[in-house]
């Protein structure tokens, strides 16, 4: 990446909350997501395409080589900040809400985490599941379901393979503002 790869009308101050790109210029905002407020992205960071993450009341920490899929809504309440780890993926249209993600740790498509609940590091949180308010997720474990419950602790294999994806969308990032280019049908 290099540098900042972003549209300024992708990315939003609001009043005096102002979103904060990493110094080192290494991230991607692509076309369609929003970045509001009080937003902070480190160096790695991807979010993509029709990605909102509203920081408007509590800071929106994302860490270093993380990425927010396509249709994602990330957004905090009074009180409840959320803290999204490094090299961790946020599945497409997932909801993460004034909560945190540890380090390496995936969230499913569609899954959704409220208010208070703080999953551990190199954690797997299945798609389409829901992560009551105030849950703790301790490191290593599998998440499923509606409500969700922990189901068992991830091998070491498997918690390994979990980073896969956010080493995957790091090269997306690099690759997306070179090639991306909008045509005329």
């Amino acid at each position: 990446m290099g540098r900042h790869s972003v549209t300024k009308a992708t990315i939003y101050r609001l009043g005096e909350r102002m979103p904060s790109l990493p110094a080192d210029g290494n991230c991607y905002v692509a076309p369609g997501a929003a970045v509001i407020g009080d937003v902070r992205l480190a160096s790695g960071t991807s979010i993509w395409f029709n990605a909102v993450l509203r920081g408007d009341n509590e800071p929106i920490t994302i860490g270093k080589g993380s990425n927010v899929q396509d249709g994602c809504v990330i957004h905090t309440d009074p009180g409840y900040p959320v803290e999204i780890g490094e090299d961790v993926t946020i599945g497409h249209n997932a909801i993460i809400h004034g909560c945190s993600i540890g380090n390496g740790s995936l969230v499913g498509m569609g899954a959704t985490v409220l208010n208070g609940a703080r999953i551990g590091e190199r954690c797997l949180v299945g798609a389409n599941s829901l992560v009551r308010e105030g849950m703790v997720v301790p490191d290593g474990s599998l998440v499923i379901g509606v409500p969700a419950k922990i189901v068992r602790q991830l091998d070491a294999e498997a918690a390994a393979k979990l980073s896969q994806g956010a080493v995957r969308y790091r090269s997306k990032a690099e690759t997306y503002p070179l090639e991306l280019e909008a045509i005329d049908p």
